[in-house]
């Protein structure tokens, strides 16, 4: 599997030219680097999507920005880094496929749009099969994500983190290079207090927090197209003054959006509109 190839390649990888590696332009100290490139992939940028906690729409998100920028034009990958919940291959809509290994690694699968796809489920017969492994193996296989697969030409590699602050998103903030990390929530005390902890990670870290996507932030009544807040957002603002972030956009609970894993489903204009921006906006921050 991954682990054994990854040992064979190991000195060919480690600190392979400081020149393709997404963040040189921001890095400050060779020294202590963990970071491993792979000479056969030549990666722009890296966003990461995160949230601190599950089911608030991280995969989601990470779907429809990496969607968005596919449709502008840019060469795209997703990279799963959700190990033991893996859903991007069903919002990408290659549930189905599997990915193949080369002597050079391991080659990720690509949608119909012409985003590339790597996740666990991708290399698994059954995607219901349970992932029982302990931290240390997982945070592995999320760096060979990075190092062993051949993502080739990408302007934007987009990461569904895990969620937590522990120990796999710790490997995947050193072992790969990351440009900055979008957040996102619910308008939920709870959550927001969650999704803090992982805001100060970041911070932590050393990583640009680019902003917030407050998801889940209304409903859309279906007759008069009116805005109903289900949640009690008025601390929503607090919350961002509080950490010094921006809101990229808030997004509603739609039926589209909850049904977007199916074949055929088409998203309102006024979201399609909302990511849009929401990826100009971040598309803007980490080429600045």
């Amino acid at each position: 599997m991954l682990l054994a190839y990854a040992n064979n390649k190991k000195e060919v990888f480690k600190m392979t030219n400081c020149e393709t590696c997404p963040t040189k332009e921001s890095c400050k100290t060779k020294e202590g680097c963990l970071i491993e490139n792979n000479p056969n992939n030549h990666v722009k940028r890296i966003i990461g999507v995160m949230s601190g906690k599950g089911g608030v729409g991280k995969s989601t998100v990470s779907a429809l920005i990496a969607e968005t920028l596919n449709k502008k034009g840019y060469a795209v990958g997703v990279l799963d880094a959700d190990i033991t919940g893996p859903s991007i291959p069903r919002f990408l809509k290659v549930k189905d496929k599997r990915a193949m290994q080369s002597q050079e690694g391991i080659i990720p699968v690509t949608n119909e749009n012409g985003i590339k796809v790597m996740s666990l489920n991708l290399l698994m017969d059954n995607e219901e099969q349970p992932v029982i492994w302990r931290g240390p193996l997982v945070g592995n296989m999320v760096k060979q994500f990075w190092t062993d697969v051949l993502w080739g030409e990408l302007d934007y590699l987009m990461i569904d983190m895990p969620p937590g602050t522990g120990d796999v998103a710790l490997t995947a903030m050193q072992s790969i290079p990351i440009n900055g990390i979008v957040m996102v929530s619910i308008p939920q005390d709870l959550v927001s207090m969650i999704v803090a902890k992982a805001v100060n990670m970041v911070k932590r870290m050393d990583i640009k927090t680019i902003g917030v996507i407050e998801n889940m932030s209304y409903v859309l009544c279906p007759d008069c197209n009116k805005q109903i807040r289900i949640f009690d957002n008025e601390n929503t603002e607090e919350f961002l003054d509080k950490l010094g972030l921006k809101l990229l956009g808030e997004l509603p609970m739609t039926r589209e959006i909850a049904d977007v894993t199916r074949e055929k489903t088409a998203i309102d204009s006024t979201i399609d509109e909302t990511i849009k921006y929401i990826t100009e906006e971040i598309i803007n921050s980490v080429n600045n």
